[in-house]
């Protein structure tokens, strides 16, 4: 792993759903940048470590750097960055990208032409970049994965988490202001 990847990862879970905003995610050559990321970690109600580990999030306990992918409502997959130390239960879930490469492959994989929805949404860019079970516990920084670093630092905002029912207030979902391709309008910051 580079070492400003894994700087990047072993801070807390919020430093991480921060810093990673920004950084470009590709998927065997498809993705784009980070707009939208949310916190969660094993002392949060809303996180999938919050009961401790099990078969289904043992991903989350590992080492920073992997990714935890897990079906959600049981209709769509979601892609998460483990981060912090190995066992600590924390990851960052990515909610949307600015599509930047292979556009097209992405567009074929959704089915729509809109590039601004795309990405707009975890089950989206998981659909868009090809992201499924396969790629749980995989390293984030070898193949078919690439995470680069951002050319400056993005200027993030804050708001509460979407699409939870447990820790609904609490502000760690981290967006790039002005972006049009977060997945929601930031009601805040």
């Amino acid at each position: 792993m580079s070492p400003e990847l894994a700087a990047t990862l072993a801070r807390s879970v919020h430093e991480a759903a921060l810093a990673l905003v920004g950084w470009t995610l590709l998927v065997d050559g498809v993705g784009g940048v980070v707009v939208e990321t949310e916190a969660y970690s094993s002392d949060d109600p809303a996180s999938h470590s919050f009961p401790g580990r099990t078969g289904r999030n043992a991903t989350m306990f590992g080492p920073p750097g992997h990714m935890y992918v897990y079906r959600s409502y049981g209709v769509h997959w979601c892609a998460n960055v483990v981060c912090e130390e190995a066992g600590t239960g924390a990851a960052v879930l990515l909610r949307a990208l600015e599509p930047t490469h292979g556009v097209e492959a992405m567009r074929r994989r959704r089915g729509l032409e809109d590039v601004r929805l795309l990405c707009a949404g975890p089950g989206r860019l998981t659909q868009a970049l090809g992201i499924s079970l396969e790629h749980d516990g995989r390293s984030c920084d070898l193949p078919p994965f690439r995470l680069l670093p951002p050319r400056a630092p993005a200027d993030v905002a804050t708001d509460v988490r979407v699409g939870i029912s447990k820790a609904e207030d609490r502000p760690w979902r981290y967006a790039l202001r002005g972006s049009p391709y977060v997945s929601r309008p930031l009601r805040r910051g």
